[in-house]
């Protein structure tokens, strides 16, 4: 063997593992228990590992129970059912506290081993433009000290853009993902169903947010949440079976490496119900979805 040759097969032979060691980048998915309505925890938590979750985030009333349950039934309860079931816990939705009165629930989702708490934002939002703009940065000074307590906690505030909220607009969004970048323990939980239904906008902002989303949710408008419908209708809010193109979405998140926790989500009318009227047909509801998703992961 010649010395050129036998450095190219030794070139060969150490890229070899580096190729074979990387892994494909796959959705990473939480289950949210507002899915099942209020239902119980000793119900959902065996359903959890069937929806390719690998853990669960609690909802509080009125569109779960499942919150307000744990601290009913003890923390220490809560934990060795997760411990039973081998899942474990992403975090709580608490819009009922603002993202002002988070102090105890960062402790309580610290000591179950939780990630992320979700929740609104605050301030005037019926403004122009540039006192949006003003008020955004006005809402994230406030926050600091709150992100910090939770930073300390190994734990991420997940705003959500909410519709009549002071994160309600793309630009709102674009604006909170710039006031924050260097705010550790602060993020965004983004909701593709409040924004326009336009797979560049979505994208962009995706690729805006980068390593500041918290949380994603597959979640798209279709015929909205706000009044009863017949339930094929109502389910359109779930990738594959509205109209909402996910690839380009998918793509950006790809792009941006995210590996945080992404929930398949919908909401139902009126609220505290499962999305599907059993709780089997829920998780196979969720199942096809995430089967959706996973397909179009794959051709990325």
């Amino acid at each position: 063997m010649n010395r050129r040759r036998f450095l190219q097969s030794i070139a060969a032979a150490t890229a070899a593992p580096a190729f074979a060691a990387e892994v494909p980048w796959k959705l990473n998915y939480m289950l949210a228990s507002a899915m099942y309505g209020s239902l119980p925890l000793a119900e959902i938590l065996p359903e959890v590992k069937k929806t390719g979750a690998t853990g669960i985030e609690l909802w509080p009333k009125k569109h779960g129970t499942q919150r307000d349950e744990m601290d009913a039934i003890g923390h220490d309860k809560f934990a060795a059912m997760l411990k039973e079931h081998g899942i474990g816990f992403g975090g709580s939705t608490r819009y009922d506290l603002g993202p002002f009165g988070l102090t105890e629930e960062i402790a309580v989702v610290k000591k179950l081993g939780g990630t992320f708490i979700v929740t609104g934002g605050a301030g005037d939002y019926k403004v122009t433009s540039e006192q949006l703009k003003a008020s955004v940065k006005a809402f994230v000074e406030k926050m600091k000290p709150h992100a910090a307590l939770a930073a300390e906690n190994g734990v991420e505030i997940g705003i959500e853009n909410h519709i009549n909220n002071l994160i309600d607009t793309p630009d709102s969004l674009l604006w909170l993902a710039d006031d924050i970048r260097n705010t550790p323990g602060i993020g965004i939980a983004l909701a593709p169903y409040h924004l326009p239904q336009d797979t560049k906008i979505l994208s962009d902002l995706i690729k805006h947010i980068d390593k500041k989303m918290t949380l994603f949710y597959t979640w798209e408008h279709g015929m909205g949440c706000m009044k009863p419908m017949p339930k094929e209708e109502e389910i359109q809010q779930l990738p594959g079976r509205g109209k909402l193109d996910w690839k380009p979405l998918l793509a950006a998140l790809k792009a941006t490496k995210f590996t945080g926790p992404t929930e398949i989500f919908m909401h139902p009318t009126p609220r505290g119900i499962p999305i599907m009227p059993t709780l089997a047909e829920s998780t196979a509801e969720i199942i096809r979805a995430k089967q959706h998703l996973d397909a179009i992961v794959a051709t990325l």
